[in-house]
């Protein structure tokens, strides 16, 4: 299904991976809507089980429109993550140009209650064909 290598960030032995895909069936560029579908997985290579408690996006259309979502968790989920595991969810997001970015943080706690933000890095959504680079 994804044929380019994820997005990648890395925190305090956290590593969040992100695989965006557009969604023309859901999109229509006549109305103004075009949709992207997102992969997620963050794995834990520290030493301690987390937890994921809450979500920061920052999602900038192509016009320069910013917007920021927080919440708890992801998915309805605020999951536990054992050393060597990994947890992945998939969301989307629509837009109201053909391209953006997304970026952001996961708050998490480790099992001694210290929490630290994971780095979302900050990934690209395009129409396949969409841009054109010389």
């Amino acid at each position: 299904m994804h044929d380019t290598p994820p997005y990648e960030a890395e925190t305090d032995g956290v590593i969040v991976r992100v695989r965006p895909s557009y969604l023309a069936g859901q999109s229509d560029p006549h109305e103004g809507r075009w949709v992207w579908a997102y992969q997620v997985e963050i794995e834990n290579r520290g030493n301690q089980t987390l937890q994921l408690l809450a979500r920061r996006w920052i999602i900038t259309d192509a016009s320069g429109h910013v917007e920021t979502v927080r919440g708890p968790g992801v998915v309805g989920e605020q999951p536990v993550i054992a050393p060597g595991d990994s947890y992945s969810y998939a969301s989307g997001c629509p837009l109201p140009t053909p391209s953006g970015t997304m970026e952001g943080a996961f708050t998490m706690t480790d099992a001694n209650g210290r929490s630290f933000e994971a780095a979302i890095p900050a990934f690209s959504l395009d129409v396949p064909g969409g841009r054109v680079l010389n």
